[in-house]
């Protein structure tokens, strides 16, 4: 028998870490939960403030997080916070299985050290995420939101079937991905089936040969941004992409470029983007993440009609919830078994 404690909150419920883990491992486990207030709570997100210990997008107080973990073997969670302090005071932990793509709510290095194995769940959200992205940009390039907030105030927009202020279809447009991981590579997919072409920039991989045979071209940064009507951002954050595109890059964009961001906030120099949209640079924007959450009251980007704005909600589905789950308790079902992880961090 295993003691096993699950920080869930209320998108990762902890009865589905529960549920899923029970079907994975048996019912013969002691199963300790603990329900984190997110996102009716902001998390800490530690970008544009440096987080507890250089942790990032956690949530938690470590002396109640340390006292519910207790002498479990086992820990389940999202965004608990685990710093090298924390671990020190948890000798019985054995396994960490963390239900995000990037554990960067955990201290890797100080569990390495003390012999805690980390495991994540990379792509699970990336079909959701995917999915919103396209949803993102069609909201750009057929106008659905210019034309959904001027019938709201009652305004009859007509002239929007003018041949100069109508929208674009995706079929004759060159759509920019920079990053190529679980994400970037499905919004290339969704993508190809409007018949766009696609321009692709990622450093570090090669493009699939079924992308590659589909006309789908890798290219450099500078060529991505001087060809592309619209350019979509699927990287992760890092010291090479924080603040890529920056006053620099958004002038080496095409006249009348459309920009998206659906991956990290700190991806982006908001302030230039900002400069950029109200000089005409760029067409528009959707953003769905920003540098500091929840974005601050009177932000200027608020003010501007040609952006779009969600609160940090592409990776939020159903599905993501049971699919994050399962891997974490096939992770756990594997540590028991005394099998490698599927996912090692």
């Amino acid at each position: 028998m295993k003691k096993i404690a699950i920080i869930g909150d209320r998108f990762m419920l902890p009865d589905v870490f529960r549920d899923k883990i029970v079907e994975a491992c048996g019912d013969g486990h002691e199963i300790s939960m603990l329900e984190l207030p997110w996102p009716d709570v902001p998390m800490e997100h530690g970008y544009a403030v440096e987080g507890m210990d250089g942790l990032k997008e956690y949530l938690g107080k470590p002396g109640e997080i340390v006292d519910f973990i207790g002498d479990a073997e086992i820990l389940v969670t999202q965004l608990a916070p685990l710093s090298r302090t924390m671990l020190q005071d948890l000798p019985g932990l054995k396994l960490v299985a963390v239900s995000r793509g990037g554990p960067v709510n955990i201290d890797i290095k100080a569990a390495r050290d003390a012999g805690v194995r980390v495991v994540n769940a990379p792509g699970r959200n990336a079909s959701a995420v995917a999915e919103f992205t396209i949803g993102a940009i069609l909201a750009e390039t057929r106008l659905i939101r210019v034309g959904h907030e001027a019938l709201r105030r009652s305004e009859w927009r007509g002239d929007l079937y003018r041949a100069d202020r109508t929208g674009r279809e995706l079929s004759e447009m060159t759509v920019g991905v920079i990053g190529y991981g679980n994400i970037g590579t499905r919004v290339v997919r969704l993508l190809r089936a409007f018949g766009t072409k696609v321009l692709v920039h990622d450093p570090y991989v090669q493009l699939s040969a079924e992308d590659r045979n589909a006309g789908v071209e890798h290219v450099s940064l500078d060529d991505l941004l001087a060809r592309a009507d619209l350019v979509t951002l699927h990287p992760r954050v890092s010291e090479e992409t924080r603040n890529m595109m920056n006053a620099e890059t958004f002038a080496k964009m095409k006249p009348g470029a459309i920009f998206v961001n659906t991956a990290r906030g700190p991806l982006c120099d908001y302030d230039a983007l900002y400069e950029n949209l109200v000089s005409g640079h760029l067409a528009s924007a959707m953003l769905e993440t920003f540098a500091v959450e929840p974005v601050p009251e009177g932000w200027p980007l608020l003010k501007l009609p040609n952006v779009t704005l969600t609160p940090h909600i592409a990776g939020a589905s159903v599905r993501t919830v049971t699919y994050a789950a399962e891997m974490a308790a096939e992770e756990v079902r594997r540590y028991i078994a005394g099998l490698p992880p599927v996912n090692p961090c």
